[in-house]
């Protein structure tokens, strides 16, 4: 028997099993891609959360000072400007608003102030209370 006899009775199978493995490893890289594009997106939203919460932070410490201050001059206190914009960097694109009550017979002020970063699908809010006595 010669070798092109050998060759003539060969399948060839190896074409369809190349084929399997490029489609496999092809979906694979896919998939890793997308995780890789979601798992980008949590940490985008994870980090916007944390700034909304720190604008919301910032807005009431600093609602609380004026707040404060007004009490030290005697005035009784009053509800404050409703948005503060941050213009530092690590707030920038942030603001905060608030809502508050003041109960006269305790003397308790209640701030709610809800931080706001980001805009469309990546946009986060979150919202702090405060009570000063």
């Amino acid at each position: 028997m010669s070798l092109n006899g050998c060759l003539r009775n060969q399948k060839g199978a190896g074409l369809p099993i190349a084929l399997f493995v490029i489609t496999v490893l092809a979906l694979l890289v896919f998939g890793m891609a997308q995780l890789q594009q979601s798992t980008g997106e949590a940490v985008s939203l994870q980090i916007q959360s944390q700034r909304a919460f720190f604008a919301a932070e910032s807005g009431a410490q600093v609602r609380i000072q004026s707040i404060f201050d007004e009490i030290d001059n005697g005035i009784t206190p009053s509800c404050p400007s409703p948005v503060t914009a941050f213009s530092s960097s690590g707030l920038a694109d942030c603001s905060a608003t608030f809502d508050c009550a003041f109960d006269s017979a305790s003397g308790v002020f209640t701030l709610a102030s809800t931080g706001s970063c980001g805009n469309g699908a990546d946009a986060a809010t979150r919202t702090v209370e405060v009570r000063v006595q």
